[in-house]
């Protein structure tokens, strides 16, 4: 399978420079990710980045939440609890700013190059290390912080991607 710029697809281009071995999965799917939102998104009007055909979510939406989301998982698989703005942030994606889709790919962007450099430097050791979501405290590990990030931004993904098409179509 093949990306638009005719490149295979991540996890079939060879290991991500850094990352262990268990967490390759994880950084294929998040580069995967950003090629597709970035594919899919870039070249969008503010009107077509805002739409809600349907009633199903905006792909601003869905990339205001990528990189907040990421974010806040991240922040869990460290161990940490979420400051004031990332829980502000989390509240701002019900009723979005309107904002251009290069600010807001920007943001994926830098969401996902922490990502990147948060798998690179996560002990293989420390994966099943136990870790606490949210107020109720329910529990995982790092490695399934990491992963549902990863499978996470994936869906959403796929929702730029087919909001995208839907979007345009209707232009």
């Amino acid at each position: 399978m093949a990306t638009p710029n005719n490149q295979p697809e991540r996890w079939l281009r060879g290991p991500v420079e850094g990352v262990p071995a268990l967490l390759q999965p994880a950084a294929h799917a998040l580069l995967q990710t950003l090629d597709d939102v970035e594919a899919a998104a870039r070249d969008l009007t503010k009107d077509q980045l805002w739409r809600t055909p349907g009633g199903a979510s905006s792909i601003g939406f869905h990339l205001m939440h990528l990189s907040g989301s990421t974010d806040r998982l991240l922040t869990y698989a460290r161990g940490e609890l979420l400051n004031d703005a990332q829980k502000a942030a989390a509240r701002a994606e019900s009723n979005p700013p309107v904002v251009e889709a290069a600010t807001l790919l920007d943001d994926v962007r830098r969401a996902f190059d922490a990502a990147l450099a948060q798998l690179r430097a996560t002990p293989p050791s420390s994966l099943t290390d136990g870790r606490a979501v949210g107020r109720a405290g329910l529990p995982t590990t790092v490695i399934g912080l990491l992963f549902h990030a990863a499978e996470h931004s994936q869906r959403h993904a796929g929702q730029v991607v087919t909001t995208a098409k839907v979007v345009r179509g209707l232009a």
